[in-house]
């Protein structure tokens, strides 16, 4: 048995004059319910809903980007999850609604309260069916698009695989839509693919092909198998799980040594950062060692803004590299006072520390 995340796209949940495409989001359910049949268990993070209200309601005036979500996502996710819900009740499989905001991942006891919510719906037969807020999120702490959140899903459960239906069948050497270009059927950990990636999007969605090799190279790194495959294939997402050998897809493999749930929160958790601490060569090298290292205050030539114990922090480079994400073990204070000195506390402890 294992513990698969379905995200399917708006390009897949919705015809092109916005209304919900019912015959793939059938085929999708089909296929869900016959895994699940077979022992799997299945979480679904599904896009669609501002694309149905787009479909359903023609404002009356004028309205900027933020309002026009917030109206069509209201109206459109109703739409979205009873057709969700009648399709599923053909199998007598009970779904439920889980609506969330980048917020609710910004801290470690809303994290877990969170998994502890959707955990308890798994054992209890219940598929929980997850999407952004719209209605209530801040533009400038959205999520990137419902790829985003699928990743974050995928580690906050320990899932075993992320699948990511999408309007193509994965990555390609080049555009898509170019006859010489090649899928790349199967990605390495730490290997770098983003040359070949088309700074495009399509339809109704948010991201587009980037966003979605980003988010897969992250998750696989955290030791997780990633799929991209496109969601309108027949049987796709049957075959990717029990026969990959017979439809076109690219898979992440994911790195052997996995990491720990705290460690795939803190990972994700960069756009939470109260405060930034610069390292100095020697303490950036032993970060990026093969040892277990924590961050101590010798290492440090600069902190930047007022944090508390546990709070996020982004690690950087002296020359301005990005190098981590950590949960600060003292208080910014306490750092500062700390600052260049040799046998004081850690700034960051080895157990909450993720290095990119």
């Amino acid at each position: 048995m294992s513990r698969i995340i379905v995200k399917i796209g708006s390009n897949v949940l919705t015809r092109n004059d916005g209304k919900p495409n019912v015959t793939n989001m059938s085929a999708i359910v089909d296929q869900v319910a016959y895994l699940r049949k077979k022992g799997h268990e299945l979480i679904l993070v599904s896009s669609g809903a501002v694309a149905c209200g787009r479909g359903a309601v023609a404002p009356m005036r004028q309205l900027d980007s933020v309002a026009a979500r917030q109206l069509f996502s209201s109206v459109g996710q109703i739409r979205l999850i009873n057709i969700y819900n009648d399709l599923f009740a053909q199998y007598d499989i009970v779904v439920g609604q889980v609506l969330t905001q980048k917020e609710n991942f910004s801290s470690r006891s809303s994290y877990l309260n969170q998994r502890a919510c959707m955990v308890t719906m798994i054992e209890n037969g219940v598929i929980p069916i997850v999407n952004e807020n719209d209605t209530a999120s801040l533009t400038e702490l959205m999520f990137t698009d419902n790829d985003e959140l699928s990743g974050m899903i995928a580690t906050m459960l320990d899932a075993d695989m992320l699948v990511i239906l999408s309007n193509v069948d994965g990555i390609y050497t080049g555009n898509p839509s170019d006859p010489g270009s090649k899928l790349i059927e199967r990605i390495m950990p730490g290997e770098d693919v983003s040359g070949n990636v088309v700074a495009s999007k399509s339809g109704f969605g948010r991201g587009g092909m980037g966003t979605k090799c980003g988010i897969a190279g992250k998750v696989s790194e955290e030791g997780i198998k990633v799929i991209i495959a496109k969601g309108e294939r027949r049987n796709v997402l049957i075959d990717v799980v029990e026969n990959p050998q017979e439809v076109p897809h690219t898979v992440f493999e994911p790195r052997k040594e996995g990491l720990s749930t705290v460690k795939r929160w803190i990972a994700h958790s960069s756009s939470f950062a109260k405060g930034k601490i610069v390292v100095n060569d020697n303490a950036e090298k032993a970060l990026r060692g093969d040892g277990a290292v924590s961050l101590l205050p010798v290492g440090v030539v600069a902190v930047e803004g007022d944090w508390e114990e546990g709070d996020i922090l982004n690690i950087f480079g002296i020359n301005g590299n990005s190098i981590g994400v950590g949960r600060a073990y003292v208080d910014s204070e306490t750092a500062r006072a700390s600052l260049g000195q040799r046998g004081e506390r850690p700034v960051v402890h080895y157990d909450y520390l993720y290095i990119e």
